[in-house]
């Protein structure tokens, strides 16, 4: 069942349409990618999504419920804009918040001590936001998002500001959190993250839906238009084949843009012609490819 649906969803301002007919669906234990440039409308979308502001157009049901104040201990919100007071506690303002969620003192203390368990950082409880480093408070951000354990969990760029080895642990627990059930509506501008993370996505330019469905299924209807070879030696000559377009030399190899499919035969052949291949690949379109193209083409 799909937890989260958007049909045809519309937000005006005056005479400028902020999001313009967006439809998508949020099954249970998915994350789904909403990407878009910024300005393009997707923070507009979480904020109707959370009930913040309210659609001029369409229709948005959790469960296959309208909205109610009562959907709002089912979901949770990581904003982009990081939001917790740096003055106050961390066990007392998570838990507070908690209990604006519907939980009782005890279920919001434990799940906050859990949480700090989980991320190795149990002595956290009494300090002060002010007093943790900028990926710290973003990582109590986050257990402000999920201690109440939300069924539908909005995510605005919830990596950013982080080290590599925290972006990890997070990812990770997003990952758990899907397997257990939790629907989660992923934004960034990352796509490598959307492409590990994400099955199903959206990609939205000037309000207006531009690319959505199976990230697979989109790939194979973009062109294959790279080649990576490996060689034993170098390799002459790459360029004046017919259909390549660039040839770039790196440490690993070389990599060779071609214009149609049938070129990268000719420069497998040409490789071949000159010493051994330790590896040759045609590339499938990159997600970040993809978003280039479809949003430049959006602006022509």
């Amino acid at each position: 069942m799909e937890a989260l649906k958007l049909e045809g969803v519309v937000k005006q301002y005056g005479d400028k349409t902020a999001v313009n007919g967006i439809s998508l669906g949020v099954e249970q234990g998915e994350i789904y990618g909403l990407l878009g440039a910024n300005g393009a409308g997707k923070t507009t979308t979480m904020r109707m999504v959370l009930g913040l502001i309210y659609p001029d157009g369409g229709s948005i049901r959790y469960n296959d419920k309208p909205f109610s104040s009562e959907l709002q201990s089912i979901m949770g919100y990581l904003p982009e804009e990081r939001g917790l007071y740096p003055k106050v506690k961390v066990s007392e303002q998570i838990v507070y918040l908690a209990r604006l969620r519907g939980m009782s003192a005890a279920e919001a203390d434990q799940s906050l001590r859990y949480w700090l368990d989980r991320f190795e950082v149990p002595e956290y409880y009494n300090k002060k936001i002010e007093e943790l480093s900028k990926g710290n408070q973003q990582k109590m951000g986050f257990i402000a998002a999920v201690v109440h354990k939300p069924q539908i969990l909005i995510l605005d760029e919830a990596f950013s500001g982080l080290d590599p080895v925290n972006v990890e642990l997070l990812k990770d627990t997003v990952k758990e959190l899907r397997d257990q059930g939790t629907s989660i509506l992923f934004s960034t501008h990352r796509m490598e993250h959307v492409e590990e993370l994400c099955r199903h996505i959206t990609i939205l330019d000037r309000s207006n839906t531009v690319v959505q469905g199976d990230i697979r299924e989109i790939k194979k209807g973009y062109p294959r238009e790279e080649v990576f070879l490996r060689t034993s030696g170098e390799v002459d000559g790459l360029g004046g084949i017919p259909g390549v377009t660039a040839v770039e030399r790196k440490e690993s190899g070389y990599t060779v843009r071609i214009a149609d499919v049938t070129a990268a035969q000719l420069v497998l052949r040409k490789a071949l012609e000159q010493g051994e291949i330790e590896h040759f690949e045609i590339k499938e379109p990159t997600l970040n490819q993809i978003f280039i193209k479809a949003v430049g083409e959006s602006h022509e």
